[in-house]
């Protein structure tokens, strides 16, 4: 899909990923609509990004998330692409599970991005098709100590996103999955540790290895699955 002129709501919008990829869509000719709950942000970017709408958001919330694609289709008549980039870690060994918190991170990382989808949809449809993009993570892939509860909601948001690919096909509405590796963002600082040496486990984990990722590459990798419309894109990967 070409970017130019399109209508695209970016959730996660006031950090990390999610500014990168309003930045860069601004920059290809899009239209921003920048959801997040931290509003004052979310604001400050608005003012660099000509076109764009702000709407704040709380993905944790479904009168929240229904709110964000009505009052966007309502400023714009229309929603092109929709990327569900809002997400949150939890750290800690499965034996461990904070059920409080793993419910918080699932509202956040499962629940918002299908109720958006829900409401998405039928507005693409009738438009005559359009473009999801739901960012998973590269953890969803494997198996590493103390990110099984995290993975197992980007497990789920791929299960929902290459199903819903199959089923959306007749409509033209083409869903693709991102899998960021690490990321220079404070992703990592803002998660939630079930227990400290979660902590100490994530800090080895990163001994060694390759330099993160940036956010601006994510973002790359995100529009890539914009224009090419394939179902998976890893974003670790740069050729």
């Amino acid at each position: 899909m070409d970017i130019k002129n399109k209508i695209v709501i970016v959730t996660g919008a006031s950090g990390g990923i999610g500014m990168a990829t309003a930045r860069l869509l601004a920059q290809m000719g899009a239209s921003v609509a920048l959801a997040a709950r931290r509003e004052e942000i979310l604001r400050k970017l608005s003012d660099e990004l000509p076109g764009s709408f702000v709407i704040p958001t709380d993905m944790r919330k479904v009168e929240s998330v229904e709110r964000m694609i009505d009052e966007t289709k309502k400023h714009y008549g229309r929603i092109d692409i929709l990327i569900n980039n809002a997400g949150r870690g939890i750290y800690g060994a499965v034996e461990n599970a904070d059920i409080d918190g793993y419910r918080e991170v699932i509202d956040l990382n499962v629940i918002g991005p299908l109720v958006a989808m829900l409401k998405a949809i039928p507005i693409m449809r009738e438009q005559g098709g359009g473009a999801i993009v739901n960012i998973s993570s590269l953890v969803s892939k494997s198996y590493f100590p103390f990110l099984g509860i995290y993975a197992s909601t980007k497990y789920a948001l791929n299960a929902l996103s290459l199903t819903a690919r199959t089923e959306l096909q007749k409509d033209n509405i083409i869903v693709s999955v991102v899998h960021p590796g690490m990321t220079a963002t404070d992703f990592g600082k803002n998660a939630i540790k079930m227990e400290p040496r979660a902590s100490a486990m994530e800090s080895r984990r990163r001994e060694g290895m390759p330099e993160p990722d940036s956010a601006e590459h994510v973002a790359s990798r995100i529009m890539l699955a914009i224009e090419m419309g394939e179902a998976e894109i890893y974003a670790h990967d740069r050729q």
